[in-house]
């Protein structure tokens, strides 16, 4: 029975994806080794090593469904390791003759470790396609968007006029660099894990770098330039890019999860029939897509230390970080991927109420125009009488509810130089957006090249 919620047949509806789930499971592992051994068999075949008849049958018989669970279990609870065991299984299953150069001059740690960069090749895969499908949403967005117009809130309140366009290109910009990320990472994370007992290639002799060649040919993974299995940077990098890109998704789930309050409702989360519903309440529409980004995040957050330390291996075989890796990469990738498909759902959904917008940035009645106005002010009455002005201005809006065009036209020192449609030009929220829509084009832009750059 499952402990963790994410690997559970209920629960795990809510956390991951089943795509994540079959390409970091169990199964999947088993296969990965499996395939790890037949690629070694085939390359050393090719060098003349060992006969091309039994690569062809340890290719043949190295296959997940074909291996007794139960006694590789036992297998692997006696070892400490399932290579022994999945060895002892292959070769038996490969025939007596072919069965005898299986795992030849190999350890456990190159098929292990292989095995897990050919899952994490998968899972970043699995990553990126909706992570561009969820980038060419907010991106669409962004541009329908450019010259919606709201209130702008920092420290939770009304600051400055932007655009929601503005906003979503905020969000969809890490989003983006995360893609640059990946691609930079790659190189350095698929790389193909073999050494040997100690990381020489001793038991190969002078066949060593050949047959490394030809394995790395044989997974399409790149040669290291030297054994990495004490080396753990470039599988706590992907952790840490995994992190970096949650972290990006909760700042997109907690706006929208803000914005959806019931005294805002600028957005709603894409509509299903009783999606977000209450057990009791029957008007509720709650942020579940923005709840499971941020709960994924955090579990990804929790997960990356752990990572880290388990950088700290002894000498030329760890005892103990690198078991402790497999206790968190699966999962983060796992909730990643939850995180990354919540997102996605959002993106390609999201509703926007653009008259609400309006409404709630008007409800300070033109208050939230007091740096503008006080800034086209200042070269008439000078900096500090129109900051000064400004203020009382906003001290009768809050007294009178009056708007703040009203406020200023009843001023007499700006009575006397500005005219009724002037004051309303200068407290028109439009006309303060600075380089919003500029700033929204560039990231656009940038959005639109990366998917061509993938076709």
């Amino acid at each position: 029975m499952p402990v963790n919620p994410a690997d559970s047949p209920v629960l795990g509806a809510l956390y991951g994806t089943d795509a994540m789930r079959a390409a970091f499971g169990e199964d999947a592992y088993l296969q990965k080794m499996l395939d790890v051994e037949a690629a070694l068999a085939r390359a050393q075949a090719r060098l003349g090593i060992i006969p091309a008849d039994a690569a062809s049958s340890i290719t043949k018989a190295a296959r997940a469904d074909s291996l007794d669970r139960a006694a590789l279990a036992a297998a692997t609870r006696n070892t400490g390791y399932p290579v022994v065991g999945l060895v002892n299984q292959l070769s038996k299953l490969a025939g007596e003759d072919a069965g005898r150069w299986t795992h030849w001059g190999a350890t456990t740690q190159d098929i292990m470790d292989s095995a897990l960069v050919l899952q994490i090749r998968d899972g970043l895969a699995l990553i990126e396609a909706d992570l561009r499908a969820t980038i060419a949403g907010f991106a669409a967005l962004a541009a329908q968007h450019r010259a919606t117009v709201m209130a702008g809130r920092t420290h939770l309140q009304h600051a400055l006029p932007v655009t929601f366009g503005y906003k979503v290109a905020v969000w969809v910009n890490p989003l983006i660099t995360a893609l640059e990320r990946l691609d930079q990472l790659r190189p350095r994370v698929l790389r193909l894990g073999f050494g040997g007992a100690a990381g020489t290639l001793a038991s190969l002799g002078d066949q060593g770098l050949p047959v490394a060649r030809e394995l790395a040919r044989e997974l399409d993974l790149i040669e290291a330039d030297i054994p990495w299995h004490v080396a753990r940077d470039g599988i706590a990098e992907v952790a840490c890019w995994l992190g970096v890109l949650c972290g990006s998704l909760s700042k997109i789930g907690t706006d929208v999860m803000l914005l959806m309050q019931t005294e805002l409702a600028e957005v709603a989360e894409p509509h299903v029939p009783k999606r977000g519903g209450s057990s009791t309440m029957p008007q509720k529409r709650n942020p579940i897509a923005c709840e499971y980004i941020l709960a994924q995040a955090r579990g990804v957050h929790a997960l990356v230390p752990q990572m880290l330390s388990a950088m700290a291996h002894d000498l030329e075989r760890g005892t103990g970080p690198w078991q402790a890796e497999a206790l968190a990469l699966p999962q983060a990738f796992l909730l990643t991927h939850g995180a990354v498909a919540q997102a996605r759902f959002l993106s390609e959904g999201l509703q926007v109420d653009a008259a609400r917008m309006r409404a709630n940035l008007d409800a300070t009645h033109g208050m939230i125009m007091g740096e503008a106005v006080m800034m086209r002010l200042a070269p008439i009455l000078g900096r500090a009488e129109a900051h000064h002005k400004v203020n009382d201005a906003c001290d009768a809006v809050r007294a009178e509810g009056i708007t703040l065009a009203a406020a200023l036209s009843r001023i007499p020192a700006i009575a006397a130089r500005l005219d009724a449609a002037a004051v309303a030009a200068m407290t028109d929220p439009s006309s303060y957006l600075g380089s919003a829509h500029a700033f929204t084009d560039r990231v656009v832009a940038r959005a639109r090249a990366v998917q061509q750059s993938q076709g």
